[in-house]
């Protein structure tokens, strides 16, 4: 599996992060553990949660699906071949929430016990926090740093100028500086990320690992028409893309797909992954049978016409 350097860190990650998010919520722990294995054997070795998942799951808290990650690593013991990036700042009912630095310290501490282990690769804050100083937080992240709970840091949901100014102060006050961005991007959602993040992170050589990749699923080529929202439990957030280009969207995958002897999602992801800003795409799977389409993804390569004429779709 090809590795990527994920911006200016030490780390090396394949050209797709499985998203846990589908962990104890869409996937059971039993699923779960399938396809982390699955993951495993087939070099997809970064794994992406959050301390949030699964919070909207109905009898949820947050942290199941750091909860099983850590139980799978502790039943295989295959700390050291796999890559864990989990993110804090979005609120844990009743816990905290935001990136003041007793939080940051609490946060990691509890993300740590779940996922059974007393390091994390990547650190990420999920959203910004306006009301604490941004060297607050940066000056937090390199404690952990120092301590060894956190080999790098990363931004997610971060605005351009929020994020040029974190580099800025990491520069400033001589504090560790984001490696990566995580943003909202897909074939369907492009401006949000192309019209003013993709220079920033370009100019500071960030890593880009981008969520919601298939689109909720659209982008599989699941969901054609209403009647189509009940095969999943994401289905629902799909309705949005029927209307406007979505369909253009699906046309065009549709023809790539036949062209390349691949699938929809095949060629969303293979798209993402060919972008030079992209270090890789984040997707996941709920089902073992649908990883094939992850673990393909990575090795389609897209002709520059087929490239041409999904961008000109979307």
């Amino acid at each position: 599996m090809e590795q990527r350097r994920l911006g200016t860190s030490s780390l090396s990650i394949p050209p797709l992060v499985f998203g846990g998010n589908v962990l104890g919520w869409s996937a059971d722990e039993a699923t779960s553990f399938k396809l982390l294995d699955q993951c495993v054997e087939a070099g997809l070795n970064t794994i992406d949660t959050a301390d949030v998942y699964s919070r909207w799951v109905p009898g949820h808290q947050g942290g199941e699906s750091e909860t099983i990650i850590g139980r799978w690593l502790k039943k295989r013991g295959k700390r050291d071949d796999v890559k864990i990036l989990t993110k804090c700042g979005m609120e844990m009912p009743g816990r905290g929430k935001g990136l003041s630095p007793a939080w940051i310290k609490q946060a990691i501490d509890e993300s740590l016990k779940r996922l059974q282990t007393d390091y994390v690769d990547l650190y990420q804050a999920h959203a910004d926090d306006a009301s604490t100083p941004l060297a607050d937080t940066l000056g937090t992240y390199g404690e952990l740093i120092k301590a060894g709970k956190v080999r790098a840091i990363g931004a997610s949901n971060y605005t351009a100028p929020r994020l040029e100014e974190a580099m800025e102060t990491s520069r400033k006050h001589n504090l560790p500086a984001y490696v990566s961005l995580q943003p909202h991007y897909n074939l369907v959602e492009r401006p949000r990320y192309e019209d003013a993040l993709e220079a920033v992170c370009q100019r500071h050589k960030l890593g880009v690992i981008p969520y919601y990749s298939l689109a909720s699923g659209f982008l599989t080529g699941k969901y054609r028409s209403a009647a189509d929202f009940g095969k999943s439990p994401r289905g629902q957030g799909a309705g949005k893309y029927l209307e406007g280009k979505g369909p253009k969207v699906l046309t065009a995958l549709d023809q790539v797909a036949k062209e390349t002897k691949s699938t929809p999602a095949q060629v969303s992801l293979a798209w993402m992954i060919a972008r030079p800003s992209i270090t890789a795409p984040i997707a996941s799977a709920s089902k073992p049978e649908q990883m094939d389409d992850l673990v393909k993804a990575t090795s389609l390569k897209l002709s520059a016409a087929q490239i041409a004429a999904l961008n000109a779709a979307s």
